[in-house]
């Protein structure tokens, strides 16, 4: 937008002599303003367009193209309010009128926009009208565009209903022109976070976490009478779905300032109803280094997490690492940018990213602390197979909220195996023993793919440990070991993390005389182990090893 955006625009406005003396959403809207107040003057009515032109997705062209020229179509909600922030969504809802209100079927026409732009067609609800499109780029990405009709009799209607002011703004395709009778356009330019109505949350409790989300990712103030409508609405989360719950949830965590929110979600309730086991983790204390309980510790780690993956995100931001700590962390760590980059690019599901699975993983990863405190004799708190246990309740949880077996054991990975890296740290700190080769196959063995996100979940968990309290040649030490973690994955896998297999399984019971049993997988792990140590460099050399190994295993 301009420096100095009109307060009016994408507004009709009544003007006398040039004064601006009434607005609304519509012609109609404005003269009716400006003869309750000057009701013996005649106005004159203007739209004030947008400060700047929209720019919206390529596709709305697309669209518009395979569009018969008397159907109306608008762009409704969330890609209106992006484009007037300066962003390109790739998230389009259009409406149109009901087929009763000399409407179109709104199925009809998506199938219709499908055929000419070349999208899959998906349809969604037959009763109320309403069809999916997705189109697939070669690069991966995806763009989905929804066709409904209006909830109601009218676009204002439809935007009346909705869930905020700044998500009730329609755009005509055909003019361009705005629709904003709630000043959504207005309430976005004051950064101001507004319910539709009284009862916006109420008849739907999931706009509690999208409002949060809202305000967390774009800086939003969420006005008072919102905040408390927020409050009214929880005790109805739990009759939501657990889809909707998790998928916000999950848009929250992928999101910007997750910890913000997620302290935002506990001051309303929230997570009482959808994370219950969260909140034990409150006030339970921890002995030092730690600076924190173990709630604050975990917001912390999130924090942290997200300023350093900033950091070494694949378009380096000077700003990010102008911290000390993320200083060293972009020096130690820089020269894998891309490979970080293309690493959380890529997705279990097409619904959740890798990103925000590693946040709910760091959300979890000291879950069960409070059912495994102990204290010694010295007054020291421990938390003696917190992670193992941690890793189960994790995957309680991710079965509640209907995620994958792949998400459930990605995420297991990472909680059950996130303190091997500070076992690390801590013997080459005290007796500057490195890793040895064998260390790190086994790390990558245990951990596969989610080594990655545990060499960035241990650096978050160190920095939210101490905070500024964090000795300098122990945080350098932290990094060596990533480093060296990360080295032998990305630079020499095959030496350490993934040698090549010299022997098959068939291969294995024809020269050991062994039928099909555990001890076959036994002896080509040892095998493997074996490669990764160094030891063992050709099939020779296996065959060798195996024999020496089952006489030892006899």
């Amino acid at each position: 937008m301009s420096a100095n955006p009109s307060p009016y625009a994408g507004r009709w406005v009544a003007r006398i002599k040039g004064k601006i003396i009434a607005h609304g959403s519509t012609p109609e809207e404005a003269l009716h303003a400006a003869q309750h107040s000057r009701h013996k003057e005649k106005p004159t009515i203007i739209y004030m367009p947008p400060a700047q032109n929209l720019i919206i997705s390529p596709l709305l062209d697309q669209v518009l193209d395979a569009l018969p020229a008397e159907q109306p179509l608008y762009l409704i909600g969330g890609a209106v309010r992006d484009a007037l922030l300066g962003k390109t969504s790739h998230d389009l809802d259009f409406g149109l009128p009901r087929a009763e209100k000399k409407g179109a079927d709104p199925m009809r026409v998506a199938r219709q926009i499908a055929n000419e732009i070349g999208a899959a067609y998906y349809p969604l609800d037959s009763e109320r009208g309403a069809a999916r499109l997705v189109i697939i780029h070669d690069d991966g990405t995806r763009d989905t565009l929804d066709f409904a009709a209006f909830r109601g009799d009218s676009l204002e209607e439809d935007l009346r209903g909705r869930d905020f002011t700044l998500n009730a703004i329609a755009l005509d395709v055909h003019t361009q022109q705005l629709h904003d009778p709630l000043g959504g356009a207005n309430d976005l330019r004051q950064k101001s976070l507004r319910a539709c109505s009284e009862t916006s949350l109420s008849d739907d409790p999931i706009r509690i976490l999208r409002a949060i989300r809202l305000a967390a990712n774009f800086g939003f103030k969420i006005q008072p009478e919102t905040r408390q409508l927020m409050k009214d609405a929880v005790p109805g989360l739990p009759a939501t779905s657990v889809e909707r719950r998790r998928d916000e949830l999950f848009r929250i965590l992928g999101g910007a300032q997750p910890q913000t929110a997620l302290r935002a979600l506990d001051m309303l309730g929230v997570l009482d109803e959808i994370l219950p086991e969260l909140v034990e983790m409150k006030d339970v204390e921890q002995s030092a280094p730690h600076v924190d309980d173990v709630w604050r510790h975990t917001l912390n780690v999130l924090r942290h997490l997200g300023t350093m993956l900033a950091a070494l995100a694949p378009e380096y931001n000077q700003g990010s690492a102008d911290e000390f700590y993320n200083g060293l962390l972009v020096m130690r760590l820089g020269r894998y940018r891309e490979q970080f980059g293309e690493h959380f690019s890529q997705d279990l599901t097409i619904d959740r990213s890798l990103y925000s699975l590693l946040f709910f993983a760091a959300l979890y990863h000291d879950v069960a602390k409070p059912r495994n405190q102990s204290v010694d004799a010295d007054g020291r708190i421990r938390f003696f197979g917190h992670e193992t246990d941690g890793a189960v309740v994790a995957a309680n949880r991710m079965r509640e909220l209907h995620l994958s077996n792949d998400e459930i054991d990605r995420v297991q990975r990472i909680i059950r195996n996130h303190m091997r890296i500070h076992s690390m740290v801590g013997r080459l700190f005290t007796d500057g023993t490195q890793p040895s080769r064998r260390a790190i196959y086994r790390f990558f063995r245990d951990a596969r793919e989610a080594g990655v996100d545990l060499v960035i979940l241990s650096l978050a968990d160190l920095r939210a440990t101490y905070e500024h309290s964090l000795p300098e040649d122990l945080w350098k030490t932290a990094l060596d070991v990533c480093r060296i973690l990360l080295e032998n994955y990305w630079e020499k896998p095959a030496e350490v993390v993934k040698p090549p297999a010299l022997l098959d399984g068939h291969e294995v019971m024809q020269a050991f005389d062994l039928k099909p049993s555990p001890r076959v997988g036994q002896l080509l792990e040892a095998i493997r182990e074996a490669q990764a140590m160094g030891k063992i460099l050709t099939k020779e050399d296996a065959l060798v090893f195996g024999r020496g190994w089952m006489d030892a295993n006899a």
